[in-house]
């Protein structure tokens, strides 16, 4: 039997093509692939940016990427306390089973803590179940009071 070790570490501009090829995978299983707009270069110019707009984290299992969570800080007016938005949580059909979803969500809860913030937030599809499965898990709750709307400002020409 293998042992495996699954690692976190913040990302860098470096692992820009590894965090676009898991946004693409992830486009793929939500069956949305053809709107990913994002690029290797795109991503690593915005990495490099003074403020970038995101943060990543990577999970390794046995030094390999298998998973990523990508997230910035939000903002909640109610409780006066920034919080973590987590955009993305992807993890490979070759990590999964090992924990490596447990250990992104583990480090996104230590920098929410080290950091103040209030919460964690995120959205997931309703259909996917094994996902909403993993959530219930590891002690989330779903949020069904609130109904997600989105104004598109720029649309791509």
């Amino acid at each position: 039997m293998t042992v495996s070790t699954i690692t976190c570490r913040l990302a860098t501009a470096d692992d820009a093509a590894t965090i676009h090829r898991f946004i693409y995978e992830l486009a793929e299983y939500e069956k949305g692939e053809q709107h990913v707009m994002s690029t290797p270069e795109i991503l690593r110019k915005q990495m490099l940016s003074d403020v970038p707009p995101f943060e990543c984290l990577i999970a390794e299992r046995n030094g390999e990427p298998c998973g990523f969570a990508l997230f910035f800080q939000s903002y909640s007016t109610w409780e006066a306390k920034a919080g973590l938005y987590l955009e993305d949580l992807y993890v490979t059909p070759v990590g999964r089973k090992f924990g490596v979803g447990r250990t992104l969500f583990g480090e996104l809860h230590k920098i929410a803590q080290a950091r103040g913030y209030a919460r964690i937030d995120w959205k997931v599809l309703d259909w996917n179940k094994p996902a909403r499965d993993f959530y219930d898990r590891i002690g989330a709750e779903a949020q069904s009071d609130w109904i997600p709307y989105r104004l598109i400002v720029n649309s791509p020409s």
